[in-house]
């Protein structure tokens, strides 16, 4: 960024955030996660995000699937290893315009300690003035992940030769910025 603009933090707002994953489940069926706790931060040049820094961090042991056995399978050791690696998080992150509304997100995905280099969909949904007074800036995000990339490997096979869970994670999440 240059020197000669103003820096502007937006933070995340979590009322108006969600942060989901997809995963098939037997192959046949999709299994929706999200995450409840996660906090971060956009800073931009003014109110322009092109060429904008994210930071994202989620606290994995948020995951939440609607069911208990499911998440506490989730949490172990077999997959995100709460107790070892507590945080999900997005660094570097850099949101680049392709056109019109259309970004791209580039930014070191860690999980487990495992850092991948991700690139994500941006569907940019403008600025808006809150009858607060507050500015504040939507996006649309998306993409998809191989968890066996980051070190979530366990599965189980089918009789019929199939597995328990896909390797390909999509990731959705809505997001809410406001004017720090």
């Amino acid at each position: 960024m240059s020197s000669t603009e103003t820096l502007q933090k937006w933070a995340i707002d979590p009322t108006h955030t969600e942060v989901q994953l997809k995963v098939k489940h037997l192959v046949i069926s999709t299994v929706t996660g999200s995450f409840n706790v996660f906090d971060g931060e956009v800073k931009t040049e003014g109110d322009d995000f092109k060429g904008a820094a994210v930071e994202f961090t989620i606290d994995a042991s948020s995951v939440d699937t609607n069911n208990t056995d499911r998440d506490a399978h989730l949490r172990s050791d077999d997959f995100f290893g709460v107790e070892k690696y507590p945080e999900i998080k997005f660094t570097d992150g850099k949101l680049e315009e392709v056109s019109g509304s259309e970004y791209k997100l580039t930014g070191n995905l860690t999980i487990r300690d495992v850092t991948k280099e991700v690139t994500l969909d941006v569907d940019y949904g403008g600025i808006i003035k809150d009858p607060w007074g507050n500015n504040r800036a939507g996006f649309e995000v998306e993409g998809k992940i191989n968890r066996k990339d980051f070190g979530l490997t366990w599965n189980a096979a089918t009789e019929a030769g199939g597995v328990m869970v896909s390797d390909n994670v999509r990731l959705l999440i809505n997001v809410q910025v406001v004017a720090a």
